[in-house]
Formats: C-alpha cells, structure tokens, sequence
C-alpha cells in the first residue's frame, strides 16, 4: 500500500522519529489489508513539535492541533464520526508537559482514541530543553547545570487515571512497533504507546536503549498489579511491550447512551 505524500521529509538524519513513521505506515497497511479498517477511516492528528511533522508525510486525512492539544481534538473528531480510527501524535513535551491534564482526563474517560508519544525526553524543535521525562541530571539549554527535577513515569500516572491500553515501544524495534500500533488501533478504549525516539542532534539515547530494552514475554497483560511492576524496571533493563489492556465500556458509548434522541 503506498501511503507516501510529496512532502519532502525535513526530520534529521537518523532520528528517531523515521522509525515511528515506517512502523505506522506498516501498521495501516496490515490493518486495511486484513480488513479491520478502511484507509478512509483514519484520521492522523498531532501536536507541536518534530513528531508534528508525522501527518505531512502520511497520506491519509490528517489535523495539526495546537501545543499540548492534540488529545482533546482527536476525542472532539471521534466524538463527531465514532466509526473513525483516530491516532494522536505528540511528543513528550507535547503530551506530557503542556497536555498532561488532557491526557489524564482522556485515560479517565477512556476515550477511543490512540495517542502515540514520541518519547525523546527533549524539547527538540526548540533547540534542546528539558521536559517532564528528561533524566535528572540532564544539562540543556533550560538546565544548563543539570536538571534538578525527577523525571515524570508517564505510563504509571495514565495507568493509575484508567487507561485501558498501555504499550511502550522502541524505534530500533520496528516489527515489534508496528505490532503494538495495531493492537492499539484495533483496541476499543483509550490506548498510549509511549517510544522511545531518540534525537540524534539533542538527546541520542540509541546505544542507552539498545542496550537495554527487551520484549515483555509471558506478561499477565490483564493485571494491574504486573504492570505496575513492569513498569518499575528502568535503568538496568527497559522493558518494551503491552503492559495493560482491558475492555471496558467507551466514553462515547456512555454519552451516547445517556443522550440517546
């Protein structure tokens, strides 16, 4: 399936964000083609920031929202069409500076939406400061001397608001990517895939990661308690994977419910 556009692709060599972009367009491809969508359903949307530039090179109906707003937008278009595929796209700075309280309240709700979080722990558009995942430690513009702050677990909060599908993905796994895109496409609630991208002008964690990460095998996908644990696991080995999901009713089957005509 050709998903690609005219747009001249302005990312920097090597960065992370090309991963995302293959595992997505692959991810659409096996959905349409094993019948689980239509390429007219989809609908891209994203934030501001490097991963915003995602819909441009993409060729299926797409929204740029504002910074830290890309959540609510995509539940506001799946609320008008509930028979769209919505996929978010926003950054770390993006989803979980700026957009945080959204983000929150979408898991909450248990929006049918999916929302994929470029994870480079660095305001990188701008030109390198730190964000709510950045190390403690991290020098950059805005920390010249070191960040003094905890870095945020962003999967751990949206676990504890009620996300119903929490994945965490690598951009040097690409298969393994795509399949969670799918999986998170294909389930029927608020699902994050948070991935870890490196940026190679910025931030380049490559060799931290590929060092470190592994493939969840023989995860109780359906306890809370599991994840949690999982989800605990970071400097020694990086766990990648679904860590949770459950079916449970949507927020827009609940509103349609209460406000049947």
């Amino acid at each position: 399936m050709n998903l690609e556009t005219k747009a001249k692709i302005t990312w920097c060599p090597g960065c992370g964000n090309f991963g995302i972009l293959n595992s997505l367009k692959m991810a659409v491809g096996d959905l349409v083609k094993e019948g689980k969508a239509r390429v007219e359903d989809f609908v891209l949307v994203a934030g501001i920031g490097c991963h915003g530039k995602i819909v441009d090179y993409v060729n299926l109906n797409s929204f740029v929202s504002l910074h830290g707003r890309a959540v609510p937008t995509a539940t506001g278009i799946k609320l008008a069409n509930p028979k769209l595929k919505v996929i978010a796209f926003a950054g770390d700075g993006d989803a979980y500076d700026e957009g945080i309280s959204h983000l929150i309240h979408a898991a909450k709700r248990n929006t049918d939406i999916t929302l994929i979080v470029h994870d480079n722990s660095v305001f990188a558009l701008t030109t390198g400061q730190f964000t709510a995942t950045s190390p403690k430690g991290f020098k950059s513009k805005s920390s010249p001397k070191g960040s003094i702050e905890k870095p945020l677990d962003p999967l751990r909060v949206l676990l504890s608001a009620g996300a119903t599908f929490v994945a965490r993905g690598y951009v040097g796994r690409g298969d393994h990517l795509k399949t969670l895109i799918k999986e998170a496409v294909k389930h029927k609630g608020f699902s994050v895939v948070d991935v870890l991208q490196p940026c190679v002008a910025f931030n380049n964690t490559y060799s931290y990661y590929s060092q470190r990460v592994y493939e969840l095998k023989n995860h109780n996908e359906q306890s809370v308690d599991e994840a949690y644990k999982k989800l605990s696991e970071w400097n020694g080995r990086i766990p990648i994977g679904i860590f949770y999901r459950k079916e449970q009713k949507t927020f827009e089957e609940e509103l349609f419910k209460v406000n049947k005509p």
